[in-house]
């Protein structure tokens, strides 16, 4: 998979180079390449803002420099995704339908956003990863970026995802390691029985009681799926 990503602040993505995304494309799993916005700018000093039609308080990003710059990377397979406060909210379904693309291009917005003209140019899916507003595009494409690529081929080891939060519509269990006593606190007996089934049965019961507290949601949306 390629991802570019497009951005006034392109050292805002130092986090890539990092842990195992950054190990997935020494490995050429993934490839990612962080494009700076600016170097698209056909103004003499690299504005890349402008006042928006209508008036308004803030500035909106110009078309020209971006429209150049996802021209630049575009082709046929590309999917275009501009993460936006008026998105679809994003979750783990919409990130395996992102990873299954070969191409992604990611507009990071500024200051008011971008021109809705580009959107409809570029066919630009909308996302939003929670109802809030952030200052800038760059976070919420980390969120999405990470998120998906833990469903490209080879960019986790084979299992890693099959009981994760979400994975089976459910959050994910409680977690345990050493020491068996900690603050006055035991580990569970059964996790250390070595009874197998025991273990499987006791995982898929605190998954219930998990989400039923704090994700009651996700049941209600299983019951009308089925």
């Amino acid at each position: 998979m390629k991802i570019d990503i497009l951005t006034l602040f392109p050292e805002s993505f130092a986090p890539f180079k990092e842990s195992i995304i950054s190990r997935a494309q020494k490995a050429g799993t993934i490839e990612i390449n962080i494009i700076n916005i600016r170097e698209f700018s056909r103004d003499k000093h690299k504005k890349c803002d402008d006042a928006p039609f209508g008036g308004g308080a803030g500035m909106l990003m110009s078309v020209q420099p971006i429209f150049d710059a996802v021209k630049s990377v575009l082709t046929n397979k590309s999917k275009v995704v501009f993460p936006s406060p008026a998105g679809k909210v994003y979750n783990n379904k919409m990130a395996k339908e992102l990873a299954e693309f070969e191409h992604l291009i990611f507009i990071c917005g500024h200051y008011e956003g971008i021109d809705e003209r580009l959107i409809k140019i570029f066919d630009a899916e909308e996302i939003s990863i929670g109802d809030y507003v952030l200052t800038g595009g760059e976070i919420p494409s980390m969120v999405i970026i990470d998120s998906l690529l833990r469903f490209v081929p080879n960019v986790l080891k084979d299992g890693s995802l099959e009981e994760e939060s979400f994975s089976n519509g459910l959050l994910e269990y409680p977690q345990f390691t050493r020491p068996q006593v900690f603050e006055g606190m035991r580990v569970p007996e059964v996790l250390l029985s070595g009874n197998h089934a025991e273990i499987k049965k006791w995982r898929k019961q605190e998954s219930l009681k998990k989400t039923k507290r704090n994700r009651p949601d996700l049941l209600k949306e299983d019951r009308n799926e089925n």
